[in-house]
């Protein structure tokens, strides 16, 4: 039986009848002429000898409809770039590589950085931020798709599915986020959306008391899904966190700016496996560890800024709701991995959700003692307004690189 169920603030598109890819693409190449479409891929070097990034480009290359690809590439010295080069060469749409650590780029960096405006730390945030900026200047299209470069189990329906909603002429969306459930190896995975991310909305209901905001984040079946889709006036307008918070930041950008009618979900694939991080209990600054304090410190700013008050009661009030949220959810996916003869370890599950209480209070800690720490990057507008010619500027690093 298809899943047609709608819940929450925004729309969700199902797979309801598994439409070949090639009727998407039709559809998707009519449209492309009066909505050209970009795709933004952000990497790091190491991934080009990983075994997923290969298989996604001999996809990339069967899209019909893509008038530019955009590869950000992270840790690549000069000979590790020429090598990316040839690599991605084997792509037929015009792309181009941003070598973010190249002389060029970082030039321009350290412009914006005399203004205020470049990224405070490396990392995806920043690897993104610079290739929409890119998708800006070079003006080449109108709506664009990201996706992570380590995906296992990619299909290229995966971008078929992300643009169709807004590329379609009489849908209205200007923001789409993939949706996905997480199996690997017989095991349920995606601890941080199961285990953190849900269980923290609850108690912050509980805690903080019911919101739009908080509704809206409820919507999204992954919510940390880093597929998604957007128009350029979006991208134009919406700053990116430089931090792990990347995906519940731009989330809530978008809530700053569309109405919830403007935005929706789709189901990308029937499956989903990548790289997948360490817990790193005993390092607050690496793994799942730092991410989960990010995530949290993205929910709080975002309320404070709606006008929460916290104080150090109401953290330890929420991490005790959010440890009974949690666990319950513990009980919960294990009768639902059983069910479906999947594996789970209930010892992990409730040593991550132990972590994770101990990263609420760790994120509460952090922006009491720090308010005004802003992670999100500045808008394209922003920049634009303070460097008028930086967009020229980029496209200039960028041609010449790749030249």
């Amino acid at each position: 039986m298809g899943d047609f169920f709608q819940n929450g603030s925004v729309a969700t598109l199902h797979n309801l009848s598994d439409r070949p890819t090639p009727d998407l693409e039709a559809e998707l190449s009519g449209w492309s002429t009066d909505r050209p479409m970009a795709l933004v891929l952000p990497c790091l070097y190491s991934e080009l000898e990983g075994p997923a990034l290969g298989p996604i480009l001999d996809q990339i290359a069967e899209i019909p409809y893509i008038e530019e690809v955009i590869i950000g590439l992270d840790r690549a010295d000069k000979q590790q770039f020429e090598h990316a080069r040839e690599f991605f060469g084997r792509l037929p749409q015009r792309h181009r590589l941003l070598w973010n650590d190249g002389v060029r780029l970082r030039q321009i960096d350290e412009t914006l950085r005399d203004q205020g405006l470049a990224p405070a730390e490396a990392g995806k945030g920043r690897n993104v931020w610079y290739c929409l900026g890119y998708f800006l200047a070079s003006g080449r299209a109108q709506l664009v798709a990201l996706h992570d470069c380590d995906i296992l189990t990619y299909d290229r329906r995966m971008v078929a599915q992300l643009l169709y909603p807004l590329a379609h002429p009489t849908f209205g969306y200007s923001f789409c986020k993939g949706y996905y459930f997480r199996v690997a190896d017989g095991q349920l995975r995606g601890r941080v959306a199961r285990l953190l991310v849900t269980p923290l909305i609850r108690a912050l209901n509980s805690t903080v008391g019911q919101n739009s905001y908080l509704r809206f984040i409820d919507s999204f079946r992954y919510p940390l899904a880093g597929e998604f889709a957007m128009r350029d006036s979006a991208v134009r307008s919406i700053r990116i966190p430089s931090d792990w918070g990347l995906e519940i930041g731009v989330l809530s950008e978008i809530y700053r700016y569309y109405s919830p009618e403007r935005v929706c979900q789709v189901d990308v694939a029937s499956n989903y496996d990548h790289k997948h991080q360490n817990l790193s209990p005993s390092d607050s600054k690496a793994g799942l560890n730092r991410m989960s304090t990010d995530i949290a410190k993205a929910f709080f700013r975002k309320l404070a800024i709606d006008g929460t008050v916290f104080s150090p009661e109401v953290f330890r009030t929420l991490k005790a709701s959010y440890y009974r949220a949690a666990l319950d959810l513990v009980d919960r996916y294990h009768n639902d991995a059983v069910i479906n003869g999947l594996e789970i370890d209930r010892h992990e599950e409730e040593s991550a959700v132990e972590m994770f209480s101990q990263s609420i209070m760790r994120a509460g800690d952090q922006f009491l003692t720090n308010p005004m720490e802003t992670p999100f990057i500045p808008s394209w507008s922003r920049v634009e307004s303070a460097v008028p010619d930086v967009f020229e500027r980029i496209v200039g690093a960028v041609e010449a690189d790749n030249a």
